[in-house]
């Protein structure tokens, strides 16, 4: 997994890849709080490139992300659904709380993240019955299984602590 590079949707991924995506998707409240300790409410207003999200708004953007997510995969184990609900994460990191305090979403990744990577563990040692279950993601226009989720997630949080490392040094 690499989170500077793009996702690749395309590949299969091995169940120690997926074991590693989900310690990624455990340790993500960790790691951001090691980059967002003492975060000042200018530090929290910088981007890491020009134009883009402010380091608030990428920490609003996990909890948003990891929440539809968690939820994703909730409904693919209760097998309650064939497509996954889109939303679009530019109009949602655009709303009237992308200027509020990042640690209520930081809260939101903590509680997430706990029950979502345990949740993964049981998936992992159940591959057959679980890995393969899949929903249409209208976004990427095509099916998406749990395995790809899972990798696709431990990737997600750690590409936008990247970001943020990168904000944070200018």
């Amino acid at each position: 997994m690499n989170p500077s590079a793009p996702f690749d949707f395309e590949r299969d991924y091995s169940i120690e890849e997926l074991l590693q995506s989900v310690i990624a998707i455990k340790e993500l409240p960790n790691q951001l709080a090691k980059v967002i300790t003492g975060l000042s409410d200018e530090d929290a207003s910088k981007q890491y490139r020009e134009g883009s999200w402010t380091v608030r708004q990428i920490i609003h953007h996990l909890a948003d992300a990891h929440m539809n997510a968690f939820i994703r995969t909730k409904h693919l184990l209760a097998q309650d659904a064939d497509s996954f609900q889109p939303y679009d994460q530019d109009i949602w990191n655009d709303l009237m709380d992308k200027d509020f305090n990042h640690e209520a979403s930081f809260m939101i990744l903590l509680g997430i993240h706990q029950r979502w990577s345990l949740t993964l563990l049981e998936c992992l040692k159940q591959p057959e019955k679980y890995l393969a279950l899949s929903a249409y993601h209208p976004e990427h226009k095509k099916n998406i299984s749990l395995a790809q989720l899972i990798a696709l997630y431990g990737w997600h949080g750690l590409h936008h602590v990247l970001q943020i490392q990168e904000a944070l040094k200018k």
